[in-house]
């Protein structure tokens, strides 16, 4: 597989007040495709970052209208997948890939 197709199945990092605390459990937060499934994400994830992957947690969040100063904004739909590492490994955010 090249680095290419790898790299196709997480569009970003989640970083939240809430994510950040689950980092303390070596779990992850990433944004991913709506086409994502679990075999996949694992199989990636282990091949990018070099780590086990225990248990993986996908999150469909729905699109929806948002009133923000009295003006209906769409607020678009995404998946996020919530990854559990094997204990004491962990995976560093803040120097890039």
């Amino acid at each position: 597989m090249n680095k290419i197709h790898l790299y196709d199945k997480i569009i970003s990092p989640f970083v939240t007040e809430k994510s950040t605390n689950l980092s303390e459990q070596n779990k992850i937060v990433f944004k991913v495709p709506s086409s994502a499934n679990k075999e996949n994400l694992k199989k990636n994830i282990e091949k990018i970052f070099k780590v086990n992957v225990t248990k993986i947690n996908i999150i469909n969040k729905k699109k929806r209208i948002k009133i923000t100063r009295g003006r209906k904004v769409k607020v678009s739909g995404f998946k996020k997948a919530i990854i559990t590492l094997k204990k004491g490994q962990s995976i560093d955010l803040t120097t890039g890939i």
